[in-house]
């Protein structure tokens, strides 16, 4: 009966913190993309220094809130993302309208997959 409750306990633990990292991915994310959506409101708008102002503060956002999805998170995923930052950064600074909007939507696609991929879901156990 000891053991029984001993896994029950640490089933009930996995779960627990699986949803937990799910909840903190998703508001992670969510930060982020509050912060691709300025870019792009001050994209609309042609305001190029405001932009790249705002790039730098995406990129504060990510060392800040995504520190620790290395640690649940494969590498190469993190690194596309770190890519892809620094590409619409440079985009930004050039002024150059049609790269910066294909990269800022990739952006937006590879942040938002993160939390669908890792949610504890049938789907994604299966």
């Amino acid at each position: 009966m000891r053991l029984l409750s001993a896994l029950l306990i640490i089933f009930t633990a996995v779960i627990a913190l699986g949803f937990w990292t799910n909840h903190r991915l998703q508001a992670s994310a969510d930060e982020l993309m509050r912060n691709i959506e300025q870019i792009e409101q001050r994209l609309e708008s042609n305001q190029w220094d405001e932009a790249y102002a705002r790039t730098d503060e995406l990129e504060e956002t990510w060392e800040n809130k995504a520190k620790w999805w290395p640690t649940v998170l494969d590498h190469q995923e993190i690194d596309n993302i770190e890519f892809s930052m620094a590409r619409i950064k440079e985009y930004i600074a050039r002024r150059d309208t049609a790269l910066s909007w294909g990269q800022l939507a990739e952006l937006k696609l590879m942040i938002n997959h993160i939390p669908e991929k890792e949610a504890i879901r049938l789907k994604n156990i299966l």
